[in-house]
């Protein structure tokens, strides 16, 4: 409403000032008043609906250093424009150091408060050969627990976490082979606040299956460009503190 221009009830009912005390709430020049139980229900109600959402979210905030962490491994050469099937190919990692070939290793400090522990559940998507494990935990398809690498060429995806102390597979496959296949499921893991998470590609032997398929994961990048070799992404779904 402009300075000085006549004023129009229909249009302006009442301006309030709000007081932040639900007790104390009221309406200054207003010509309806609600009774003190109507208002005191309605803040209550909003807050139970804010509430929570707000709250997971601030969980969420504590796996910051896991959401959106990527393993790749990018071939060498560029993607010819009619790959031969079940071509293999030489990975952009490989070096003449055996100590760092065709390997990395990241290491992120989770967030949360010592003491606390953490359900964590990601969202595991990605292009990846496959790779057996043993002596650990199958978890659906494709996900393992514990154990170790059952093969010495074919590429591993691995986190490793300090607390509560465990490590996580993300390729698992009865059997390796020329194939190549995308990935999108999700995994619960638990993680105590502070911990040490170290995730860590090994491709082996220099070499890996490439994308000859030219596979497309939806909506993870470089979608909808097929990526020139092989990759994963952890993204986080959910975390709850464990009672």
């Amino acid at each position: 409403m402009k300075w000085g221009a006549r004023y129009k009830p229909e249009l302006h009912l009442f301006r309030r000032t709000m007081v932040d005390s639900i007790h104390g709430l009221r309406f200054v020049g207003s010509p309806y008043q609600p009774s003190m139980h109507r208002l005191s229900s309605l803040l209550l109600a909003i807050t139970l609906c804010v509430a929570p959402a707000s709250q997971a979210e601030d969980l969420k905030a504590v796996a910051a250093s896991l959401d959106g962490y990527r393993f790749e491994f990018a071939c060498k050469d560029p993607m010819p424009e009619n790959p031969k099937p079940g071509a293999d190919g030489i990975s952009a990692r490989a070096t003449n150091d055996p100590a760092t070939n065709d390997k990395f290793t990241d290491v992120r400090k989770f967030g949360g408060e010592p003491g606390k522990r953490y359900k964590i559940t990601l969202r595991v998507r990605g292009v990846v050969e496959p790779m057996m494990y043993k002596d650990g935990q199958q978890v659906g398809e494709y996900f393992y627990i514990g154990g170790a690498p059952n093969n010495a060429t074919y590429n591993i995806y691995q986190l490793t976490v300090s607390a509560p102390a465990q490590h996580f597979f993300f390729n698992r496959q009865d059997k390796v082979g020329h194939k190549i296949f995308t990935i999108d499921y999700t995994a619960t893991i638990e993680v105590e606040g502070g911990a040490t998470l170290t995730l860590h590609g090994n491709g082996q032997n220099g070499h890996m299956i490439t994308n000859f398929a030219k596979l497309v994961v939806p909506e993870v990048s470089p979608a909808p460009q097929p990526f020139n070799g092989q990759f994963i992404q952890l993204n986080v779904v959910d975390v709850a503190e464990v009672k």
